[in-house]
């Protein structure tokens, strides 16, 4: 596929009947960046393998989808394309998933968005089978390590008191259908806890002081030392003609130093989608939300964004694409910067198989 309206990817998928109602399964996928010039065209996306009970549900393990991006991906009116003007499916979702968090929520890390965490490496999902319309999904994740950092500063290596060094997750998921309708709630927790080195504007004078050391005095090795919380509600309604969508969801990511230190992004979208002519599919959605972030200078956003798009099927597999869309931020902090702005179009050819 396109890059703009799916990530281009490779994946292999099987089952196996293991009798008795019960089969096993796999999935390994990579993305694929055939446009990016002196970059590898691999990387990994899903990649598990389960075992799956009829009437009751299935486990699996390995880097898998989060409660969050199952729910989005069933319930996006864009259906998580990659383009600007979705404050839900906030794009830069390009590496390889984790569980290391973004510090701030703001901007966007490998295996997430702005919004959420799209995937989580060494992963447990359990899934329920459907119960009176009913659908259940929870995981627990974590980076098998949990190292004991016990370094003291000294002026030579640089380093503060140690400490675990470990990140880990937990998700819970419903979906309930009737009819034409679908809702869903989802929320997913993930922290990530790191030992600290000083960077530049700290110095050995003034570490025997600081007893909660503040984020502008230290950087982390290999994390974000932070607890980051997501939470998504959705719902949709078919009424033939059309579909329409409505969603919402919130991140925290709170300092795992200090808990005054945090980035709160909140946003809302609804959106309908439909079928003009049995070959020609459109879209359209808008929204707006609102970063909230407290520490130093406490820097507040407001967006808004807007998506029109549309699929021309050429044939079950392969349809062309046109994508429009529109973000929009104000800020009411200099240091934030005044206000930005994002236009993309594009024009593109799909084929799955």
């Amino acid at each position: 596929s396109a890059n703009a309206e799916s990530t281009s990817r490779l994946g292999f998928k099987g089952t196996e009947d293991l009798g008795g109602g019960m089969s096993a399964f796999f999935t390994v996928e990579t993305g694929l960046t055939p446009s990016q010039v002196n970059a590898s065209p691999w990387n990994n996306r899903q990649s598990f393998a389960g075992v799956k009970k009829n009437g009751v549900g299935s486990f699996a393990f390995g880097t898998q989808y989060t409660p969050v991006h199952a729910a989005v991906s069933a319930t996006d009116p864009g259906e998580a394309n990659n383009m600007a003007g979705n404050v839900i499916y906030a794009t830069n979702t390009a590496g390889v998933g984790n569980t290391t968090q973004a510090s701030t929520v703001a901007t966007s890390t490998n295996g997430g968005t702005d919004a959420y965490t799209v995937r989580t490496a060494n992963t447990l999902k359990l899934q329920s089978d459907n119960f009176a319309g009913f659908v259940g999904t929870a995981i627990y994740t974590m980076n098998n390590q949990n190292n004991n950092q016990t370094a003291n500063y000294t002026a030579s290596n640089g380093s503060a008191a140690g400490g675990i060094n470990n990140n880990s997750g937990w998700g819970l998921g419903v979906n309930y259908t009737w009819q034409k309708l679908l809702v869903t709630a989802n929320y997913q927790s993930f922290k990530s806890v790191n030992p600290y080195t000083l960077n530049g504007t700290a110095s050995a004078s003034n570490i025997a002081t600081v007893t909660t050391p503040a984020p502008s005095l230290y950087s982390t090795v290999g994390g974000s030392n932070v607890q980051d919380n997501q939470a998504y509600i959705a719902a949709t309604y078919d009424f033939g003609i059309l579909k329409a969508y409505a969603q919402w969801v919130n991140r925290k990511a709170t300092s795992t130093i200090n808990s005054g230190y945090y980035a709160s992004r909140s946003a809302q979208q609804i959106g309908v989608r439909s079928y003009i002519t049995p070959a020609i599919e459109a879209w359209a959605s808008v929204g707006n939300g609102r970063v909230d972030t407290f520490g130093t200078n406490s820097p507040t956003a407001n967006f808004t964004a807007y998506q029109l798009g549309s699929n021309y099927y050429l044939s079950k597999r392969t349809n062309l694409y046109a994508i429009y869309g529109q973000t929009q931020t104000t800020s009411n902090s200099s240091t934030a910067g005044v206000g930005a702005g994002a236009n993309q179009y594009a024009l593109g050819l799909r084929h799955t198989f």
